[in-house]
């Protein structure tokens, strides 16, 4: 049997795996040893293993990863996003539908400083949830809005994903996050359009809040200035030149301990931070290393390298490989969440990419505006079912509503998702305006 035939068998296998429900990290890293010893036998592989761990977790740029969580669980017990939210509602929450933009808009807000869409949505969902209640909004608006809202985490910068990506293409960070600026902006403004739209169709899904005066809208603004000072430390800080990604992420982590003390966290509170951190971080980097086992064994068996020659050689059209990826990424997305993606197959996919011209772009652009499609697509797998795992949350926040009308209510927010791959796919100037702009 061929490498590449061994490659493909346990890659399958590995599927077979997922489909049992054991955690992504495992049956990674379960296939990538059974194939590892198939083709070079067990002393090679504890010769890899042996420091495999260490050569993961001793790069310097993984510890961006602990900062950012921990950021966000800072800027969720200090209170902010109840501010961002506040403040987008005391200025649209007066139109159709404007509790929901709202929403929409403090999920963009905060994920400028989060960078995880789970904990986006977890966090925006048990503050929007009761206002959307309060006014009588439909259940399926509700939910498919704070479960959509939530992706924006990590479409806008930063974001935890894009880490990852850059680490696996080996790409510059701070491009990648000026990369997705303007692709975010698009997607926030995407969902506050299918909300209008929704709620035209349907009336009574969305009716209009209270009009507040312009002495409670500047109030309302005043009180997001915490936010403005995050972000500005940790991308200003970036872009000016002053910081390096991971000492933004540091800076940034300490604004927003210093705000959530000021703003009444104490002991016990900091200690909560702490533990979800270091819980999240675990898990991602259980991840991490499984998906390097799995790489180690797919590089051995030459897979993706035969793979991106196949595809090269077939004559297909660049595009229609591409669209091809979104599919089975869209496909992926209904059984496994956005980083478990990402690991899994930009090893496979990013060399067939880098093998094809994409409107004549040079490999460093290529390699940026791909990382920004995928990002764009894997958010999706975090709204389509059966998992969508962004569902499952606001879902489990509302009890009382229904999975199945949680999942009809996302339609609208699918549609805009589609639009905004297939405009990003023929434009990639939208990802690319600024990294040109600021080189």
């Amino acid at each position: 049997m061929s490498g590449t035939a061994i490659g493909a068998t346990f890659f399958c296998l590995m599927l077979v795996l997922l489909a049992l429900r054991i955690p992504i990290g495992i049956s990674m890293f379960v296939t990538g040893v059974a194939g590892y010893v198939t083709m070079a036998g067990w002393q090679p592989l504890l010769n890899y293993l042996k420091t495999a761990a260490y050569g993961r977790y001793s790069i310097y740029d993984l510890s961006v990863v602990p900062l950012f969580l921990l950021l966000g669980n800072f800027a969720s017990r200090g209170g902010l996003s109840r501010a961002l939210f506040a403040a987008a509602e005391s200025l649209i929450g007066h139109y159709r539908g404007g509790i929901a933009m709202a929403a929409v808009g403090a999920c963009a807000g905060f994920g400028a400083i989060c960078g995880s869409s789970l904990a986006t949505a977890a966090t925006m969902g048990q503050v929007a949830l009761p206002e959307l209640r309060r006014f009588k909004y439909s259940p399926a608006l509700a939910a498919g809005t704070l479960a959509a809202g939530g992706t924006l985490g990590i479409l806008i910068p930063p974001s935890i994903v894009l880490v990852i990506y850059a680490i696996l293409a080996e790409q510059n960070i701070a491009k990648l996050f000026i990369a997705a600026f303007v692709p975010g902006a698009i997607a926030a403004l995407g969902y506050m359009i299918a909300i209008a739209i929704y709620v035209r169709v349907f009336p009574e899904s969305g009716p209009a809040g209270e009009r507040r005066g312009w002495g409670a809208r500047v109030a309302a603004l005043v009180e997001v200035w915490p936010v403005l000072v995050i972000f500005l430390l940790v991308i200003g800080g970036i872009y000016g030149g002053i910081f390096t990604p991971t000492e933004a992420a540091a800076v940034g982590t300490l604004a927003a301990g210093v705000v959530a003390v000021w703003r009444g966290m104490r002991l016990a509170g900091l200690m909560e931070c702490v533990y979800a951190t270091a819980e999240a971080t675990g898990m991602i980097f259980l991840i991490l290393l499984g998906a390097d086992v799995l790489n180690v064994f797919l590089a051995l068996s030459q897979m993706p390298v035969e793979l991106a020659r196949w595809v090269g050689d077939s004559g297909l059209p660049p595009l229609l490989v591409l669209f091809a990826i979104i599919v089975i990424y869209v496909m992926l997305g209904c059984i496994m969440d956005s980083l478990s993606m990402i690991l899994l197959t930009i090893p496979i996919f990013f060399p067939i990419i880098m093998g094809l011209d994409y409107w004549g772009l040079e490999a460093t652009e290529k390699a940026i505006w791909f990382g920004i499609v995928a990002l764009m697509v894997v958010e999706i797998g975090l709204i389509t079912p059966p998992v969508g795992m962004n569902v499952y949350i606001i879902c489990s926040l509302a009890r009382d509503v229904p999975m199945g009308v949680a999942f009809r209510g996302v339609v609208p927010f699918l549609i805009s998702d589609s639009l905004r791959v297939t405009l990003l796919v023929f434009f990639p100037v939208l990802s690319l305006f600024l990294v040109r702009l600021l080189q």
